[in-house]
């Protein structure tokens, strides 16, 4: 009788450590999710980022061009549809796919 049990509690421990590492993994993806540029960041400033390209300066900024923004970019690192991701201008940052920088390259 005393086999029965302790595999009982050998088994119960086991799925309660999977489930607290389960946990443990999706807490720390959730933590490490991008965080967005802001507009006054160094890098941001240097490059006039706007995270909603319809505001940008556009006598300040000649080269913008209507409809250009960060989701038809080049440098623009998401999936189509995506509201955000990564730009390797911006390390460990996202930009919005609806913003703007002085580097936009037209999307192949």
């Amino acid at each position: 009788m005393s086999r029965f049990t302790s595999l009982s509690s050998t088994r119960r421990v086991f799925m309660m450590q999977v489930a607290t590492a389960a946990t443990a993994v999706l807490a720390v993806s959730e933590a490490s999710a991008q965080a967005m540029v802001d507009e006054k960041d160094p890098q941001a400033v240097g490059l006039a980022y706007k995270a909603d390209g319809t505001k940008v300066d556009k006598a300040k900024n000649p080269k913008f061009a209507a409809g250009s923004n960060c989701a038809n970019c080049a440098l623009f690192q998401a999936k189509a549809g995506a509201a955000a991701g990564g730009c390797p201008l911006f390390a460990g940052k996202q930009v919005a796919a609806k913003g703007w920088c002085s580097a936009w390259a037209k999307k192949a």
